[in-house]
């Protein structure tokens, strides 16, 4: 029974984040997923005690896939510049292959929804800015590199170079994909990114 009810939670998040993908700017309704997922209302609620609850398992999902995997990069990978590009190019093919969870990643799809999401969303790009930063202190450290603009400024940057790319895969409609021209991008960041002490 309990497999079940994983299995109705699991399908009604990949119908919500479908939703969030073929319906760019649009508002998504209880009624509208119910349709989607083949139940009725109640039945969702049954599982999900309200739509909040549902973004935030999309939330959770985005937290989870992300987070494990920028903390397998920072113990797999030494090199520094090389570790925050994958982290980086992560990320990005991440919001690529989930074109309705970077409505999330944008709050686009949460106007008119609590402010706890949003919250939540910022706490996402927080915590990856912070690990940023730790791992440019690393470079100066370890490696005997130092950021070009300074730590703050430049986790900060990277960050803004990140919701960005996001950002514009939204606005376009998911046309102008994330790793579109990233890797000339990046050369050219990489560059610019550590100097030698």
């Amino acid at each position: 029974m309990s497999n079940k009810k994983n299995d109705r939670r699991t399908q009604i998040l990949q119908s919500l984040a479908q939703m969030l993908e073929s319906s760019p700017g649009a508002r998504i309704t209880t009624s509208a997923l119910a349709k989607q997922v083949g139940v009725s209302e109640a039945a969702l609620y049954r599982h999900f005690p309200s739509k909040a609850k549902m973004f935030e398992g999309l939330i959770e999902f985005i937290e989870e896939s992300l987070f494990t995997r920028i903390n397998r990069i920072i113990q797999e990978e030494s090199n520094v510049v090389a570790r925050i590009e994958v982290i980086m190019t992560l990320i990005l093919g991440f919001a690529e292959q989930n074109p309705g969870m970077c409505r999330l990643l944008t709050a686009d799809a949460l106007a008119g929804e609590t402010e706890r999401l949003r919250v939540r969303i910022a706490q996402v790009f927080d915590r990856i800015e912070t690990q940023l930063k730790q791992i440019i202190r690393e470079a100066d450290l370890k490696q005997g590199l130092r950021p070009a603009m300074g730590v703050a400024p430049c986790a900060n940057f990277l960050i803004a170079v990140i919701e960005g790319k996001i950002r514009h895969y939204v606005r376009s409609e998911f046309k102008v994909k994330p790793m579109e021209i990233w890797q000339e991008q990046w050369s050219v960041l990489a560059q610019n990114l550590m100097l030698n002490r």
